[in-house]
């Protein structure tokens, strides 16, 4: 068989991610994919390995205006596809309303189903953005051959929306990779810290308003005033008025010079080095289906203070302490809960480390290529073409 994969919604972030280290460890001959072609963008495709059964195709119209990718999805897709000689076709980005089938797509944002999230973008083009993916990823699930999720609290959250979904779905969590891997360091008492050697608190996301960095932010000026040595490292890309929103927010803030500092997006090689240079991490979103930068902490062997909110609970299970996170000072305490007490920290981080071996991209990647083979053998794979 051969195998299509649409990346063309795929543009940075946890999607790329997955992509990437999906195919760089997978074996589909072995479930009888001769074949797998990738259509994106170069910036996507140049991420993704050399492989003998892996096929790169650059569309330039995936490189133009939001209008152009739209209609290339819509006019386009579906002739190379078929060009291709495809038998499944893979949508990893959540929304497809071509004629191709069979199609497996996968459900990575969890937003456009999360009111309370969508609401955090108050009168904007962006919430609009998201009432629209709702109905066109609700459209893509009902009328997939195979939906997968990646975490069974997203699947319940979404089907709530769309309802049952009739098709085959499948629970398949992403893996971890091995660079951001490390065992808990020893966890010092708090007199140990001081502010030329500040306890580094660190957080990575995309940002978005959900994220709630003000929260965060306000939390651990609380803590500085409280005479807490910390510091707090922040990290992600986002639109250009989100980082400038936060760099507004950290420099009123207090900047360096209150110890807390913005580093812009960063790139994926570079991510562990920022893991393994800090002593706590803090997740602070309300709104996730599998956070790579939860799993990341967890495999640095960090301790972790972690919003209660969405699929985090089911992740971190009692591998962290959780927070409010729309509230500053249920954020500074949970902080709070991890800097006073070292047993606690060394008990949570290794629990953390422990628990996340569960993830794993070889499983992954096996899981998914078994799913896309029995979803085409059982549609009867390029026999229905429409």
């Amino acid at each position: 068989m051969k195998l299509g994969i649409d990346a063309s919604n795929l543009l940075y972030g946890g999607g790329v991610t997955h992509l990437e280290e999906l195919l760089g460890v997978a074996d589909p001959e072995r479930h009888g994919f001769s074949d797998v072609i990738v259509w994106g963008r170069a910036a996507t495709l140049d991420r993704l390995p050399e492989r003998p059964w892996l096929r790169l195709r650059r569309e330039p119209e995936l490189e133009r205006n939001l209008f152009r990718r739209i209609l290339w999805r819509a006019k386009r897709l579906d002739k190379l596809v078929r060009e291709a000689d495809c038998d499944l076709l893979f949508v990893p980005g959540g929304s497809y309303l071509g004629g191709f089938r069979p199609f497996v797509t996968m459900c990575r944002n969890l937003v456009p189903f999360d009111d309370d999230a969508v609401r955090t973008y108050g009168i904007s083009w962006m919430r609009l953005k998201f009432r629209i993916l709702r109905v066109v990823q609700g459209a893509t699930f009902r009328s997939a051959s195979g939906v997968i999720f990646l975490t069974g609290s997203a699947r319940d959250w979404v089907t709530r929306v769309t309802g049952r979904l009739g098709n085959r779905t499948e629970v398949i969590p992403h893996g971890i990779s091995s660079r951001f891997s490390r065992n808990p360091a020893p966890q010092l008492p708090i007199t140990e810290y001081s502010a030329a050697r500040p306890v580094r608190l660190l957080y990575v996301s995309h940002l978005q308003p959900y994220k709630h960095y003000a929260q965060l932010i306000s939390a651990v000026r609380a803590l500085r005033e409280e005479d807490y040595p910390v510091a707090l490292d922040l990290v992600g890309r986002g639109s250009r008025p989100a980082e400038q929103e936060l760099k507004r927010m950290v420099g009123a803030a207090g900047g360096r010079s209150a110890g807390i500092a913005y580093h812009g997006g960063v790139s994926y090689s570079a991510l562990p080095d920022f893991y393994h240079r800090a002593d706590v991490f803090v997740f602070a979103s309300s709104s996730e289906n599998l956070p790579n930068a939860l799993l990341e902490a967890m495999a640095a062997g960090l301790p972790i203070a972690c919003s209660n909110r969405s699929v985090m609970p089911e992740i971190l299970g009692e591998a962290g302490v959780y927070f409010d996170p729309e509230s500053p000072k249920s954020v500074s305490d949970a902080i709070k809960t991890l800097l006073n007490d070292p047993p606690l920290r060394a008990r949570l981080a290794d629990a953390a480390r422990q628990r996340v071996t569960d993830w794993s991209w070889s499983r992954c990647a096996d899981k998914t290529f078994a799913f896309l083979k029995s979803v085409g053998m059982s549609e009867g794979a390029g026999l229905v073409r429409v």
